[in-house]
């Protein structure tokens, strides 16, 4: 029987990337459940064996303008307390971390491009490796406090908490592992008022994701990779 993994996804072209590659080699059956189309009120989001919560241009916070935000919450706060593997990008970590019961509130400024992590001692021992060195994708405005009991494992210079693992089962990342290389074009189009409004040079922007293609799918790869085989314990369901 194969393993099931659930994507929670907020725009259609905010997917999982480069990390779908390494789900279908391991035997994982993947499905998204689309904000808007699709309902949470399903046992799906709880059984699966694997859950991301991907990214999206809204705040974590904004649970007025946005109601389903309490209905993922609840998904996590119950995962995270089952101690099932759990995995958050951007608006999906930031939900993680409220979740743990930390707060989530814009940063001291908007992260957008690519450039390096610095990891933490713990950073570097994790799946994150994969990124030592290297420069990632930022696309995001809110930061977020480090949960209580988490472990701190990456910073930017604009963005101090990027990233914490949570028990051995639950990874929270700001930046996007899985993003960046093919479909990095549909980025560009529906973030287009974003990034004007934020001056970006959106030229400038598409090279840069061009010559980094190879790396960042590499990157991703060894990423997930790294942390279902050493991270995820799937006996402890």
């Amino acid at each position: 029987m194969s393993r099931t993994a659930i994507a929670i996804r907020h725009l259609a072209f905010e997917d999982l990337g480069g990390f779908a590659p390494v789900l279908a080699r391991a035997g994982f059956q993947l499905r998204y459940l689309d904000i808007g189309v699709d309902t949470l009120a399903t046992p799906e989001p709880m059984e699966a064996d694997l859950l991301f919560v991907l990214g999206g241009p809204i705040g974590a916070y904004e649970d007025d303008r946005y109601p389903f935000l309490a209905e993922e919450i609840r998904i996590l706060e119950r995962r995270l307390a089952a101690n099932r593997p759990t995995f958050g990008i951007c608006l999906g970590a930031q939900l993680m971390a409220r979740a743990l019961g930390a707060k989530v509130y814009p940063g001291p400024a908007k992260e957008f491009g690519f450039k390096p992590i610095t990891l933490t001692g713990a950073g570097e021992k994790s799946a994150l490796s994969a990124f030592a060195h290297q420069s990632v994708l930022h696309w995001h405005g809110d930061t977020f406090d480090l949960p209580q009991g988490a472990i701190h494992l990456a910073s930017t210079d604009v963005c101090v908490n990027q990233a914490f693992a949570y028990g051995q089962h639950a990874l929270a990342v700001q930046f996007h592992p899985e993003a960046g290389g093919e479909g990095f074009e549909r980025w560009l189009i529906g973030h287009t008022l974003e990034l004007s409004l934020a001056k970006i040079d959106v030229s400038a922007l598409r090279a840069e994701n061009e010559r980094l293609t190879p790396v960042l799918q590499s990157q991703a790869a060894a990423c997930l990779e790294t942390w279902l085989n050493s991270h995820v314990h799937w006996h402890d369901r």
